[in-house]
């Protein structure tokens, strides 16, 4: 897997939301590039530090790419300024692919994320409240995450402020009540500030969410629509196309909070891992790694 001194590179351009990749080649190949060198960040750190939960934080790479090197606002050298884009990303047990994203943009300390999860580090396996990090709530407990978010979007509103704040929930999670009551308030208030991206993946901690609670997988839609939302239903492992998807929620107002429902495999670049449950919470032995990747194609 390389060395990680490849990853840090001090030329590398940190400038944030206001890059322009198409000067260094086409956006379309500069997100799907950057998505590839994520994933392989996430997956030799986190075996590296016997880091578990390599499979759910696969599964967010391209729409976290998407919004951090595409749609977000926000100030990689100003992390606290007050019109920055907010991120809850409330499935905190995946939050690998967003460490591995805030050190390149020189927001979190590089040696932060080198040594994560183990005691030389301040970051944890699940989410902690570090905003000075771009860490923006602390999200260990499921159904935490877009409660907080509405919060924000809301206040922002009621205070005439501009930034539009982003919620990454996991399709399991969404079976958390807490969720159902957070949206209601949204939409009964019309908190269109605000866009939850549901990752899709199908599984919840040990087994497929047909074999635990939902009936079928349309079940989630339902729901939505049937609390007045609009889903958008995307291809989740594309960056270019998450992009353009979350560039339209963050800069439309339509009464109600945007979603988007991005289709994803959980532990997806792995062969070994890709839709299956034992790896929530597994670290892949050599031969199980020895069966290649899917991604890297670009």
């Amino acid at each position: 897997m390389g060395s990680l001194n490849i990853y840090f590179s001090v030329n590398e351009p940190k400038c944030g939301p206001f890059i322009q990749p198409e000067t260094l080649m086409d956006k379309s190949r500069f997100l799907r590039k950057k998505a590839d060198e994520i994933r392989d960040r996430v997956i030799e750190v986190s075996i590296r530090n016997k880091a578990g939960h390599i499979a759910p934080s696969l599964s967010t790479v391209d729409m976290l790419v998407a919004l951090y090197y595409d749609v977000m606002r926000y100030r990689p050298k100003d992390p606290l300024w007050d019109g920055r884009d907010r991120l809850v990303f409330s499935k905190g047990h995946g939050c690998y692919a967003l460490y591995a994203i805030l050190a390149d943009k020189g927001i979190l300390p590089a040696k932060e994320w080198a040594g994560f999860y183990t005691p030389s580090s301040s970051l944890s396996g699940c989410l902690e409240k570090k905003p000075e990090y771009g860490l923006e709530a602390g999200c260990g407990s499921l159904g935490h995450g877009l409660p907080m978010a509405v919060g924000m979007a809301f206040g922002a509103r009621f205070l005439g402020k501009k930034f539009h704040t982003f919620c990454v929930a996991g399709d399991g999670e969404m079976q958390e009540g807490s969720m159902w009551e957070a949206l209601q308030y949204a939409v009964r208030h019309g908190v269109d500030n605000l866009t939850l991206i549901v990752d899709a993946n199908r599984l919840q901690a040990m087994d497929f969410l047909t074999d635990v609670l939902d009936r079928n997988t349309s079940d989630l839609l339902k729901r939505l629509r049937g609390f007045g939302l609009k889903p958008v239903v995307c291809p989740g492992h594309y960056a270019p196309g998450l992009a353009r998807v979350l560039a339209r929620a963050r800069n439309s107002r339509g009464k109600v909070p945007h979603v988007v429902v991005a289709r994803t495999v959980k532990g997806r670049g792995l062969k070994c891992m890709e839709n299956v449950p034992k790896f929530h919470f597994r670290i892949p032995e050599e031969k199980e790694l020895l069966m290649g990747k899917t991604y890297g194609r670009n």
